[in-house]
């Protein structure tokens, strides 16, 4: 497809898993209204971010892919005649959990799966004790809608995961997020780790030449670690086009659904004037392969 009207969910979320899911739907049904073909979630969205602490308990929200989610979302996605990215806590088997995007097709059938790749170890954000990191590989998914780039939150800080999906052919990079301020951050430093999130994915779209949205969660979650502070998500989900401009771009606090027509054949047309992947210099990269060049 050569224009495609994409939606962006965010929205705050609380331990009620049903009534996560319903705001989902409610937000989808919306978004489709404003003529959305592919609907984006964010990261982990049918409950609490949960990796704010380390607690076994919580390895009892995995759900198996097919399940109940991929269910529930693919007959909205076949009611609606509808492309949705869903970002869901999968139990692979017992003791092996990933973080997985799914993307439902327009008829509800499963188009594919992405595993989170990059998994991140901070207070509060201890993936680590939860995810395996994916097996899955930087690949993107055939759907009807074209080839979408989808990686996951931490994943949207490293280079080589979008050159990767570029290099196999997405036509544009999706990104489902939880992330946000520790609420005792100063206000300078909050807007320069806002800016940092931001701009990292802007360049991207520039490098890559290819559309970009990045979908993230918003509101106060508390966290059960002692002495935690919790996290405050600061939304700012947004769209972006092949040379990083900004095509959509939600606010930090507020939930929204946004709906942005992307024109996929700018892709073509920047990546003629900036032929980034024609002038790559593949010879001599060998040393990425290396942790640090010592």
């Amino acid at each position: 497809m050569k224009r495609l009207v994409a939606g962006l969910i965010q929205q705050s979320c609380s331990s009620d898993r049903a009534s996560n899911i319903q705001k989902s739907m409610a937000a989808i049904r919306k978004a489709a209204d404003d003529g959305a073909q592919l609907i984006v979630l964010q990261e982990l969205h049918t409950g609490l971010y949960f990796c704010q602490a380390e607690d076994a308990g919580q390895f009892d929200l995995a759900e198996p892919i097919p399940g109940p989610s991929t269910a529930a979302f693919g007959a909205l996605a076949r009611e609606l005649n509808t492309v949705i990215v869903t970002s869901l806590f999968e139990r692979r088997a017992a003791g092996l959990y990933h973080n997985t995007a799914v993307v439902l097709e327009r008829d509800g059938s499963i188009a594919g799966r992405y595993r989170k790749m990059h998994i991140p170890d901070d207070p509060g954000y201890y993936e680590k004790f939860y995810f395996t990191p994916g097996d899955l590989g930087f690949y993107p998914i055939a759907t009807s809608l074209g080839k979408l780039g989808v990686l996951v939150c931490w994943d949207q800080w490293y280079p080589e995961a979008a050159r990767l999906m570029a290099l196999a052919g997405a036509d544009l990079l999706i990104y489902p997020t939880a992330i946000g301020w520790d609420p005792a951050d100063a206000e300078d430093e909050q807007e320069r780790q806002l800016d940092a999130w931001i701009t990292v994915q802007r360049g991207h779209a520039v490098a890559n030449g290819l559309p970009v949205l990045s979908v993230n969660r918003v509101g106060f979650e508390p966290s059960t670690e002692p002495h935690a502070r919790g996290q405050l998500f600061w939304g700012n989900s947004f769209a972006a086009g092949p040379q990083g401009e900004f095509l959509a771009r939600a606010s930090s606090n507020a939930e929204e659904v946004l709906t942005v027509e992307l024109d996929l054949e700018r892709s073509e047309s920047v990546r003629r004037i900036w032929p980034f992947l024609r002038d790559r210099r593949i010879d001599a990269y060998g040393e990425l392969l290396k942790r640090y060049r010592d």
